[in-house]
């Protein structure tokens, strides 16, 4: 929540006539970034470093499409004060998460019953599930100033993940984590959650750890192969937690600095907001260089290594 100590940034701006779609384009940009009009072409923002970089990418985009604008940092003095101002943010974002959150439970209400055990049938049931939580964490970002409703819409999200989650495997025996110099097996293509937790593993569990990397479904472990953030998998999803923070639990961690990369990890695979650390942002963009396209899986975990190191020495400060 921003308590504007900052002060506002305003937009003043004007669009040339023609193209039309020049101003279409304008109101969808400062709709997605959350600014509100105060007087015909002025739109505001509350003062931060993020919303500095999107107002200022969008002056240019404005100025280079033939238009004018100026980025001014204000006080609000007379005619309308900080209060006021943040009910001008409070409000859509009210309405919003009211909407979803009837969305929400409508769709909890049409769930066919047999969507609960019959899992052929429930995939566009959970696509439709992952584009509710998109939409959340899209409002939950240009919600400057905590709107009431966000705490109704996770609610009724997760009674349908409640209700949608297929029965969860039963846990293998944590007993292999005593060991050294396994194979590990996962899906091709590593992305953050992977990656973080092939790192965990050669760092914190298995040092000499061999990594396999296999199609999503079909494969059958060899034994003495232990697999991860993959189908029936021995660490894995479970409930509301990514793989990573499922392996750090089985090994019993309490490593502040592991539980604060843990957070971000969730955040940044699941893509639900639920911890909000500030440095997110930052690492996922990171991330997105290391899973690059043409990297090998091997070269994905050996980049994201380094980038971890750095997030764990930086957080045991």
């Amino acid at each position: 929540m921003i308590e504007t100590p900052n002060g506002w940034l305003l937009l003043v701006h004007q669009l040339p006539p023609k193209p039309a779609y020049l101003r279409v384009k304008t109101w969808r940009r400062l709709q997605s970034l959350g600014a509100v009009a105060l007087k015909g072409s002025v739109y505001a923002l509350p003062a931060t470093d993020q919303t500095l970089e999107d107002l200022s990418w969008l002056s240019k985009e404005i100025i280079s499409d033939g238009g004018e604008a100026m980025l001014c940092e204000a006080r609000l003095i007379e005619g309308l004060s900080d209060a006021q101002a943040r009910a001008l943010f409070t409000a859509p974002r009210a309405a919003d998460y009211m909407a979803l959150a009837e969305e929400a439970r409508a769709f909890d209400k049409a769930l066919p019953q047999e969507a609960l055990t019959h899992w052929d049938g429930a995939e566009e049931l959970k696509a439709q599930l992952g584009r509710l939580r998109k939409r959340l964490a899209a409002i939950v970002a240009i919600d400057f100033f905590a709107a009431e409703g966000r705490a109704a819409v996770e609610a009724a999200l997760a009674r349908l993940e409640a209700r949608l989650a297929p029965p969860a495997p039963a846990k293998r025996d944590a007993e292999p984590l005593g060991q050294r110099n396994l194979t590990w097996v996962t899906r091709t293509g590593v992305k953050v959650d992977r990656i973080a937790c092939a790192w965990l593993i050669r760092r914190f569990i298995d040092p000499e750890a061999r990594f396999k990397f296999v199609p999503p479904k079909g494969y059958i472990p060899a034994p003495g192969e232990l697999r991860f953030d993959m189908y029936e998998a021995e660490f894995t999803h479970e409930g509301d937690s990514c793989s990573f923070e499922v392996l750090l639990e089985r090994i019993g961690a309490t490593d502040p600095a592991l539980q604060a990369i843990a957070e971000i990890i969730h955040d940044i695979d699941l893509k639900d907001g639920k911890f909000r650390r500030e440095e997110t942002a930052g690492v996922a963009h990171l991330f997105e260089g290391v899973a690059a396209p043409g990297l090998m899986d091997e070269e994905r975990i050996e980049k994201g290594g380094v980038l971890l190191d750095a997030l764990y020495a930086f957080f045991k400060k």
